[in-house]
């Protein structure tokens, strides 16, 4: 396995990652950002309004994309050892 091999599998790491940690951070980042906005309009500044509805849009997400999630995964993971089988066994 040569380092371009390596690089290689670094790359699809990293996108992996992305796709799997991207979508559900997005989506807490905005409802974040919508109930900071509804505190400041309010100026009711309780700290459970901040986190409740994030966790449960992340819940939601994770929900919704499990499935994406879990075929990105298995496909990475059957990538990963079919080119650890490959090194092996030359």
């Amino acid at each position: 396995m040569g380092e371009g091999d390596v690089g290689a599998a670094m790359r699809e790491a990293v996108i992996v990652v992305l796709k799997l940690g991207g979508p559900p951070l997005v989506v807490a980042l905005l409802v974040g950002l919508v109930v900071s906005l509804l505190q400041a309009v309010t100026q009711i500044h309780e700290q459970t309004l901040a986190v409740v509805p994030k966790i449960a849009a992340v819940i939601c997400t994770v929900v919704v994309l499990g499935p994406f999630m879990l075929t990105t995964l298995n496909d990475f993971a059957r990538l990963v050892f079919d080119r650890l089988v490959a090194v092996g066994g030359s």
